[in-house]
């Protein structure tokens, strides 16, 4: 729900890794399983599931937009975004259930450079699927896949508040926001490994006359790739 970089950055250019560009494209995304999902890439077939979902004002009232999408028309391009031939630049997955195939929600990195000059990542799902941990167990599973792709050093622009405090070190970093009213995904967050790092106020784009608290997250892959 970020409209802007939040008050009083302080920009630095480091050498850090990311994983190596372009990034995989659709076609090579193999389908990974978790224990109740299956997560692989989007397709145009999903534009029905995607309309269903962005339909809920449940689920809409948690993003910018902050409504359902008036149409499927309105949905179209928010699903081509992340097709062919821009699927290089997003690790955007539909999130299916393993026992029926039927897509539950999307999630993944939507933003290589975010705010704080980190990639964010971020999910949704369906209303039905709320509270019976899919989310977690979506973000763990994603961030695996992550974690997993081939690194490369590079040098890049970032928030030197996304640091943990007193290291100086450019340690490559996952973003991830929210609002502080947001309890549910702040949980899902923190059980998936994120640390939260900042809190700031900003201008709700879903009502340009208030201010809404919002929450920055940190995830740290250097834990975590595989040698």
């Amino acid at each position: 729900m970020a409209s802007s970089t939040p008050s009083k950055p302080k920009w630095a250019t480091v050498k850090t890794t990311l994983p190596v560009r372009p990034l995989p494209l659709n076609s090579m995304r193999v389908p990974v399983t978790t224990d109740r999902l299956i997560i692989r890439a989007l397709a145009a077939e999903d534009l029905d599931s995607l309309h269903l979902l962005r339909s809920q004002p449940e689920v809409m009232i948690n993003t910018p937009q902050g409504r359902p999408d008036k149409d499927i028309d309105e949905t179209r391009p928010k699903l081509e975004f992340f097709l062919p031939p821009k699927d290089d630049a997003h690790y955007n997955f539909a999130v299916c259930l393993k026992e029926t195939g039927e897509m539950i929600g999307i999630g993944g990195c939507h933003q290589l450079k975010s705010i704080f000059g980190w990639p964010a990542m971020g999910y949704m799902f369906r209303k039905e699927f709320w509270g019976k941990g899919y989310a977690t167990e979506f973000t763990k599973g994603w961030l695996d896949m992550w974690c997993k792709l081939p690194r490369e050093e590079a040098e890049v622009e970032v928030d030197q508040r996304s640091f943990p405090e007193g290291d100086e070190k450019a340690v490559e970093i996952m973003t991830a926001f929210t609002s502080a009213e947001n309890l549910a995904s702040q949980n899902v967050l923190s059980k998936a490994g994120f640390e939260r790092f900042l809190d700031w106020e900003d201008a709700d784009l879903r009502n340009p006359d208030a201010q809404i608290t919002l929450v920055a997250y940190r995830y740290f892959p250097s834990k975590h790739v595989a040698n």
